[in-house]
């Protein structure tokens, strides 16, 4: 992992995986751990550093904003957006749920485009998003180029 982390570079400093070399592709998610992992099988073949939804009580646990459980990639995708409701944006991004609702996508943007640099600095530290999977700017990229549809996502606590 590259360190520290730094928004703007991919999370590790070796190259991403090629996906036509891996068997058995998925993407597991550590909500807690503020990791996304590029898996073959149950090996991690690279490790993203991430940010998923912020916790809240409920019937007194503490819940993410980040549905949890199986999903599959899906086929919206786009190279960027922005929220009117939430005055937030990313750039790269590929839905995992709801078709447009929940996301893997950069770290967020203001409605100029530019990066919210305080929102950036929490990547891989802190939970932030509304339910989305926050990423680094090339992880977000290299995510929305290369994740088929129906490719398995796995999102745990």
């Amino acid at each position: 992992m590259r360190t520290p982390i730094n928004w703007k570079e991919p999370s590790e400093v070796k190259p991403y995986p090629d996906l036509n070399k891996v068997s058995d592709f998925w993407v597991k998610v550590k909500l807690k751990k503020n990791r996304t992992y590029l898996m073959s099988g149950n090996k991690v073949i690279y490790t993203m550093y991430s940010s998923g939804g912020m916790y809240h009580d409920q019937n007194g646990k503490k819940v993410s904003d980040t549905p949890t459980g199986t999903f599959h990639i899906q086929k919206e995708r786009g190279d960027e957006f922005f929220n009117q409701s939430l005055n937030e944006g990313a750039k790269y991004w590929v839905s995992w749920k709801d078709h447009g609702v929940y996301l893997f996508h950069s770290v967020p943007t203001l409605e100029d485009g530019k990066f919210n640099i305080p929102e950036a600095e929490k990547l891989g530290k802190e939970p932030a998003s509304h339910g989305c999977i926050r990423l680094s700017v090339p992880d977000a990229k290299w995510m929305m180029e290369h994740l088929k549809e129906g490719t398995k996502v796995v999102i745990e606590n």
